[in-house]
């Protein structure tokens, strides 16, 4: 079976995957995420596939994540069709979270967002060289969603949070210390992964034979300690303040932050720490609902104004600090929606 933006076929013993939409960096579209979606729950009740196995087209992205201008120009017309793009997305990833068989994800290029929504929910999250991952919606006035209140929940010490909140990239290194990736492989050996699985090899036996480290060191891993210090703060504010402690690092973190929208990382810390508590079903259950909130807000539409439209990366958030962000606004994010509540 073949789409013009995403390729679904079986090979051998294998579902692939692959992401073809190479002009908009494979940016997610509803079409992509319900043809995914439809042929996920077909192999994962046929025989003849023991294993699904998602890339991409050769290029510097592996998956940009949903395609944030055609979310800010459904969002703007306000005719629902935005939140039926994240319902079919939701759906698609829990799909993936709960696929019974094994689920590989190559990542030879950048995944952001949604592209880590596409493979941080298999078993296996390879990493090349090229590799670079990052959950950036605070950049644009969002929050990191597609599941990550999970994902980035399990990671060691504090590390899901600061990613969460700064919306760094990181590179495969770090991608490996932290439990993002599962294995390293080099790109020049993803041929050979394939055709072995391909042939009916499992991948518990093929990965370790390929696998290898990166040649560089985990940044992260080198400020681990201060991670841990400053993001188990108690809120957003009590961070800033940790931070500046840490020296320079600290300093450059806290600046990061202080860019990013104060709505956004109020919201995005309370969604991390009530993730904690949540199983998946729930977790994509309050993502849902925040994320249809922000849909009718402001400060999405103008940090993709700031960041794509304009470019002149400067948003004028609305508020524009955290200490004018109330509690009572930060509620209503994380209220029901009635007949509206995301379902599988």
């Amino acid at each position: 079976m073949e789409q013009k933006d995403v390729i679904l076929r079986r090979e051998g013993a294998v579902g692939r995957i692959t992401l073809s939409r190479p002009k908009a960096l494979n940016a997610l579209t509803e079409d992509m995420c319900a043809a995914m979606l439809k042929q996920l729950r077909q192999w994962a009740i046929d025989p003849a596939v023991h294993t699904v196995v998602i890339d991409a087209v050769p290029g510097k992205a592996f998956c940009a994540g949903g395609d944030v201008r055609a979310i800010y120009d459904a969002g703007k017309r306000a005719d629902g069709s935005v939140m039926r793009f994240f319902r079919t997305e939701y759906r698609m990833n829990a799909a993936i979270h709960h696929f019974p068989k094994p689920y590989i994800a190559l990542i030879d290029g950048f995944a952001f967002g949604g592209g880590c929504g596409v493979s941080m929910h298999g078993l296996h999250r390879v990493v090349s060289e090229n590799a670079i991952l990052a959950m950036p919606e605070t950049v644009i006035g969002l929050f990191p969603d597609i599941g990550a209140t999970t994902f980035l929940n399990h990671l060691p010490g504090e590390t899901g949070m600061y990613l969460a909140l700064t919306g760094l990239r990181i590179d495969a290194a770090d991608a490996i210390y932290c439990g993002l990736a599962t294995h390293f492989v080099a790109s020049q050996d993803h041929a050979a992964l394939l055709s072995r699985l391909v042939q009916g090899d499992k991948p518990d036996v093929v990965l370790p034979t390929l696998s290898s480290s990166p040649s560089s060191a985990s940044v992260m891993a080198r400020h681990r300690d201060a991670i841990d210090r400053a993001f188990s703060a108690s809120s957003v504010e009590d961070i800033l303040e940790r931070l500046e402690l840490e020296g320079d690092w600290g300093s450059e973190t806290a600046s990061i932050l202080r860019s990013r929208s104060p709505t956004s990382l109020k919201v995005t810390f309370r969604q991390m720490r009530e993730g904690t508590e949540l199983d998946f079903r729930s977790c994509q259950r309050t993502e849902f609902r925040i994320m249809a909130r922000m849909m009718e807000g402001r400060d999405f539409y103008e940090g993709v104004r700031a960041a794509l439209i304009d470019k002149d990366q400067t948003p004028r958030w609305t508020p524009p600090r955290l200490d004018m962000v109330s509690e009572n606004e930060i509620e209503s994010y994380f209220a029901p929606l009635d007949d509206d509540e995301f379902t599988l």
